[in-house]
């Protein structure tokens, strides 16, 4: 009895609710791990190095929206500094 339980529990809408909440999950923070390592990466192509700082200060953000803001500032900045603007 405890194995058809145990069974039916994988097969319960709930169980399948949360697999796919932790799948997003997985992909939100693949999502945030590749802007991460991009951003500092897109300044290195352009020739213009990257201080330690900025790379933490990079690295240590967890906010999607914030690192596409970096990103596409990488993409026009002339100075690491400009990724940050005046936040």
């Amino acid at each position: 009895m405890t194995m058809m339980a145990i069974q039916y529990f994988w097969r319960h809408p709930l169980a399948e609710q949360v697999r796919a909440e932790g799948r997003e999950q997985g992909r939100e923070e693949g999502r945030i791990e590749v802007r991460r390592e991009m951003i500092p990466r897109i300044l290195e192509w352009r020739g213009i190095p990257v201080a330690d700082g900025t790379r933490e200060r990079v690295t240590a953000c967890t906010d999607l929206g914030q690192l596409e803001v970096w990103a596409q500032r990488a993409v026009h900045a002339t100075d690491p500094a400009e990724l940050f603007g005046t936040e």
